[in-house]
């Protein structure tokens, strides 16, 4: 489904029957995440998943900074009708998942961040790299584009992917629409808006749960432990035999995790 916010159009879906869970993928990843994720929760919750603005099926009308995913989310919650759901957030979507709480007043009965980009230092070098050159990778040939986006998906996971997966994650990105958007995310994804919710989280006052991969080579786990300790009263796990993109490591153990925290 395709649903019209204030800074564009979002593609979601809702899958399932039960207590509501939203789910928010990160950077650069898109709703496709979640998919084994997703089909365990439903069998006990009712599960919404959608792709950030600029991402997957989603598009943006705007620069997608943190800010206007964290609105979209606020404003999808409402749009559903969920008056007590459980946020999820991975990657960006976790400082997503806190912005739409925290300044947003976006509900939330139970908030879990998984591999969370929230406390500084968060972004890569690559990404650093990208934002200084911005130009440079906007007109470069879509060949070469195409190369350097292949090989930095393939560092997201700790398993390598099938051919399959690894196309899904990078479709789209693909062609002069693809590599414009992904240079769109990466320019709007700074610490601006994470730096001041990173300072408010001794206010959360619903149970929290931090998931890391235990492998994950973007944000070292040991952000788990300090992220954990920020949180009054949050509870830490890790998913063994999985890196950044945990859901895509190990589905299994990321469901069961949630699952278990969520009931």
């Amino acid at each position: 489904m395709k649903i019209r916010v204030s800074g564009g159009e979002v593609a979601a879906d809702v899958i399932g029957e039960g207590p509501p869970v939203v789910l928010t993928h990160g950077a650069p990843a898109s709703s496709y995440l979640w998919r084994e994720v997703a089909r365990d929760l439903a069998r006990t919750h009712t599960v919404h998943v959608w792709d950030l603005l600029g991402y997957g099926d989603s598009r943006a009308t705007e620069l997608p900074t943190i800010d206007l995913q964290a609105r979209t989310l606020a404003e999808l919650v409402d749009h559903w009708g969920l008056k007590d759901p459980a946020l999820v957030g991975h990657d960006i979507g976790g400082a997503t998942t806190l912005r739409a709480h925290l300044v947003h007043q976006a509900p939330a009965r139970r908030l879990a961040l998984l591999d969370a980009a929230v406390l500084d230092p968060w972004i890569t070098p690559f990404t650093l790299h990208m934002q200084r050159y911005q130009d440079a990778y906007r007109t470069m040939p879509h060949h070469v584009f195409d190369e350097i986006i292949t090989t930095r998906l393939r560092t997201a996971a700790h398993n390598p992917m099938t051919p399959e997966t690894l196309a899904a994650y990078h479709a789209p990105w693909s062609g002069d629409d693809g590599q414009q958007r992904w240079i769109d995310q990466v320019v709007g994804t700074t610490p601006d808006h994470t730096r001041d919710i990173a300072a408010r989280l001794t206010q959360l006052n619903v149970p929290t749960l931090i998931l890391w991969g235990d492998n994950d080579e973007w944000l070292e786990p040991a952000t788990a432990d300090r992220l954990a300790a920020a949180i009054p009263g949050a509870r830490k796990a890790t998913i063994s035999g999985a890196g950044h993109f945990l859901p895509e490591d190990n589905p299994h153990d990321t469901a069961a995790a949630l699952r278990s925290f969520l009931n």
